[in-house]
């Protein structure tokens, strides 16, 4: 399945300016064409209440809904596909429940994990942290722009990098063989989050790397 989209943005309630389903719609109004669900600490059913929520939301603007982690509830919602981690079921067995009809991302955090995710039948991953990140509690040694290429070199599908990376750097991170970037707090922790998300759009789109 096709990654028709370069900016990916992962949703954290507790750095969001804005209740979460309107700092997402603002960030849908900048331009953002897939969003990521991925709220950990939420019961499942307050989880399902936010998905359906963003599922209606994102339709109104074209864009793709993945669920973190919760296979059952992006069938439930008609997400467009399922962000799997560590500690998720493996990838080969969310394509057992979800077919064809659903995209499946894979975190990673070195090439023999990202190879797994590509053998399983991933469509993308997210690699990094590239830089310090402040939306990780425990610490974790940033990876640097040159692993992005190590890794692109041992895999096919398209790798979007996370972790740290603002405005002004997505013209590197995309040269060094980077897909997309996946974001969090340099959108949703933006006093103005359209405004945050429009300048990514254009940074990506001007990197010559297509729509974003």
């Amino acid at each position: 399945m096709a990654v028709d989209f370069r900016l990916y943005l992962i949703t954290d309630r507790k750095v969001a300016t804005k209740p979460l389903p309107e700092a997402v719609r603002l960030a849908l109004e900048g331009g953002v064409r897939a969003v990521q669900l991925r709220e950990k600490d939420l019961p499942v059913r307050e989880l399902l209440c936010l998905a359906l929520e963003l599922r209606s939301i994102t339709r109104e603007y074209g864009a793709k809904l993945f669920i973190n982690d919760r296979v059952d509830v992006a069938v439930s919602v008609d997400a467009d596909g399922v962000h799997l981690g560590h500690q998720s079921i493996p990838v080969v067995a969310a394509k057992k429940v979800v077919g064809k009809s659903m995209m499946i991302g894979v975190s990673t955090h070195n090439l023999d994990e990202a190879k797994a995710a590509e053998t399983g039948g991933a469509d993308f991953i997210t690699f990094g942290p590239i830089f310090d990140t402040p939306s990780k509690v425990k610490k974790v040694v940033p990876v640097g722009i040159d692993a992005i290429k190590s890794m692109k070199s041992g895999i096919n599908i398209p790798i979007f990098a996370l972790g740290g990376v603002k405005s002004g750097f997505s013209g590197q991170v995309l040269a060094s063989g980077a897909h997309g970037i996946s974001m969090i707090s340099a959108i949703l922790g933006a006093d103005d989050i359209r405004r945050a998300a429009e300048v990514l759009v254009q940074e990506i789109a001007g990197a010559g790397k297509g729509t974003p």
